[in-house]
Formats: C-alpha cells, sequence, structure tokens
C-alpha cells in the first residue's frame, strides 16, 4: 500500500487500489464519481453495484474513500477490488475518521477528471439519475440533486432544523435554495479547489459548498430527485449536531454575508442606546 498526505486533519491516507481511468474513445464527456463512506458494511457494496450498473467505466471512474472505518468496511473494499468485477474502481482510506467532508475532498482532489459526482454510501441517493444530472452539468457550474419529490423519511425534528438552515441561507445568498445539503451534486472540480481551504472536514462541507457559489454567482440548477431511507445505523447524535447546527448558521452568516448579519444587530443595539 501507498500513503500520501491527508488532504484534512492527521493522520495518513492509505490508498489501496489505484486504477486508471478508462480514456473515452466517442467523445462523451468524462466524470469521476466520489463515494465517501465511514462504517458502511451493509451498504456499501450495493452501492457499488449499482453504480457500476449505471456509469461506464469508458466514461468514468469511480472512487470510494473509506474515512478510517472500523466495521469491515475497508476490508470488504479490499475484496471488492480484489475481485476485478468493479470496472474503474478505486478506493481510497484514510488512516483515522476525519470526516465526512474530508472525503469528498480527499475523493475530488485526487479524481482524474474536471467534472466530479458526489454520492453517499448509505443507499439513500438514486443512482441512476447520475447521467440526467451530469447531462444537465454541461450547462451549469453545479447541479444539486434536490429531494422534493416523494415522501422524505427523516425524521420530523431533522427535517424542521433543516428548514431553518436552509431559510437562513436562502436569506444569505438573496434566493430560495430548495435543498442546501443534498449529498447527491456535479460540479467542477477547478470551482471547487478555489473554495476549498474554506470547506469543512465535516458534514456541513456540502452546505458551505451551496452558499458559497450561490454567494458568489455560480450557476447552480436543483433538479429534483426521491430520497429513500438509509441501509444501516445513521450517524446522527442529537445533542451533538444540535451545536454544531447553531455554529453553522454562525459560521455561514459571517463568512459570506456579515454585513446582513451585523446590520440588523448594530441597528438595534444603536436605537436601545437612543432610546
Amino acid at each position: 500500500m501507498t500513503e500520501v498526505e491527508p488532504t484534512m486533519g492527521d493522520g495518513p491516507l492509505v490508498v489501496v487500489a489505484d486504477r486508471t481511468l478508462t480514456t473515452a474513445t466517442d467523445g462523451r464527456q468524462l466524470y469521476s464519481v466520489v463515494v465517501p463512506c465511514y462504517n458502511e458494511i451493509d451498504s456499501i457494496e450495493a452501492t457499488i453495484t449499482t453504480l457500476v450498473d449505471v456509469i461506464s467505466a469508458d466514461e468514468a471512474e469511480l472512487i470510494v474513500v473509506d474515512d478510517g472505518s472500523t466495521d469491515g468496511t475497508r476490508e470488504l473494499l479490499d475484496e471488492l477490488v480484489g475481485s476485478g468485477k468493479h470496472g474503474a474502481l478505486r478506493v481510497i482510506c484514510h488512516g483515522s475518521n476525519h470526516g465526512y467532508g474530508a472525503a469528498i475532498s480527499t475523493g475530488v482532489r485526487r479524481a482524474l477528471s474536471e467534472l466530479i459526482v458526489i454520492i453517499d454510501a448509505d443507499g439513500t441517493y438514486p443512482c441512476e439519475r447520475i447521467p440526467d444530472l451530469v447531462e444537465v452539468a454541461k450547462s451549469a457550474d453545479m447541479v444539486v440533486g434536490s429531494r422534493t419529490e416523494g415522501k422524505n423519511p427523516q425524521p420530523l425534528l431533522r427535517r424542521f432544523t433543516k428548514s431553518i438552515l436552509r431559510a437562513h441561507c436562502s436569506w444569505l445568498v438573496g434566493e430560495r435554495i430548495p435543498d442546501l445539503n443534498s449529498g447527491l451534486r456535479v460540479f467542477r472540480k477547478s470551482i471547487f479547489d478555489r473554495f476549498f481551504k474554506i470547506l469543512p472536514s465535516g458534514f456541513s462541507l456540502t452546505t458551505t459548498l451551496t452558499v458559497a457559489m450561490m454567494r458568489n454567482r455560480y450557476s447552480v440548477v436543483f433538479v429534483p430527485i426521491t430520497y429513500a431511507e438509509r441501509i444501516g445505523r445513521s450517524k446522527i447524535r442529537p445533542i451533538r449536531d444540535t451545536f454544531g447546527f447553531i455554529q453553522l448558521i454562525l459560521r455561514t452568516g459571517m463568512y459570506f454575508a456579515p454585513l446582513r448579519v451585523l446590520f440588523p444587530l448594530v441597528t438595534v443595539l444603536s436605537l436601545a442606546f437612543v432610546v
């Protein structure tokens, strides 16, 4: 195995396998599919199998980034690569857990293509919609799979907190955001790299990327998709994630639109002193 420097955080990234992307000969646009995963032993094989059925090795590469799994996911990925049944599959392993955002960043930075697709490993997103989103991306800077079709399996409390964050970020960018943090999206690597230094290593990477691109007037298109119940155990922790939610609201506001956040506060304080 080959060790390389980590993209974010501490600890080595261990490359389990790195297969070269097949060059397309029919002129179609090449893209890289990045799948971040952490302890997804119950879903990762099914996700990879579905993706291999959907994408052609002649036009895309498939990169799975294991973020320090401890449940046997990494060993299973070794087996899948060794079997040779999954075409242009590449597997990159973090030596320890760095976070969802770090796993995405590692995959994007090591991808061979300019056009990037990201999709979660837990079976919640429709892999079969990837070609549709890639097609739309030919005329947009980013295409987001918006989870607005069908029934949403997420708990009511989680949907409520997300609606608050979505309203906050819509206010920051000055236009409505249908889905702020969808884990299925297509974007260009060169644009991602422009924001790399401000992208967090945790779950809020997708939120930050959405706000950053819309705030900087890149074209972002939202395409309705369905959203399924995840396979395996959720990694959401209510208390920890509630504090993270509050921090995210404050951070996005102060970073992307400090005047919009501070001006009302300063105005209220000024009036208080006048009165």
